[in-house]
């Protein structure tokens, strides 16, 4: 059985591509990733049958079970067909406070030193997370393709 730690690379790729656009056939799914061949695109579904994230219907068709997306999309938010780390609504709540605090800062001198320290040390920490959680979504090109 694999666990979600272990769906990453093409592997998550394939996954992603049944959220976003629903039951899809073996072809489907090698020529909307581009992989080389369909004994690939059937690894990874395989795969993906293997640990219960993914059945297969009667007409052939793969799609990934609702269910199992918590987990394998567990710091994640689906926007449209965009998934977004959630920690990035955070980031972006965080980095108008301190432009919004900032600009108050002005006619207080003495709250600035305070104000930059935890505001910055909050952005740091929040894109830092956002990021990370959003790499994990990425496949680098240069990558082998299994």
């Amino acid at each position: 059985m694999t666990t979600p730690k272990e769906i990453t690379g093409n592997t998550l790729r394939v996954y992603l591509h049944l959220i976003r656009n629903g039951p899809c056939e073996l072809r489907e799914v090698q020529r909307g990733l581009s992989l080389s061949t369909p004994s690939l695109a059937s690894y990874h579904l395989n795969r993906l049958v293997s640990a219960g994230y993914v059945k297969q219907d009667s007409d052939g068709k793969y799609l990934a079970i609702k269910e199992a997306s918590t987990e394998i999309l567990e710091g994640y938010t689906k926007v449209g067909t965009a998934l977004v780390p959630q920690l990035f609504f955070f980031a972006v709540l965080f980095t108008i406070l301190i432009v919004f605090f900032s600009y108050q800062a002005i006619n207080s001198p003495e709250f600035i030193i305070y104000l930059v320290a935890t505001s910055l040390a909050a952005v740091v920490l929040l894109w830092y997370e956002a990021f990370k959680l959003w790499r994990r979504l990425v496949v680098e090109p240069d990558k082998k393709q299994i």
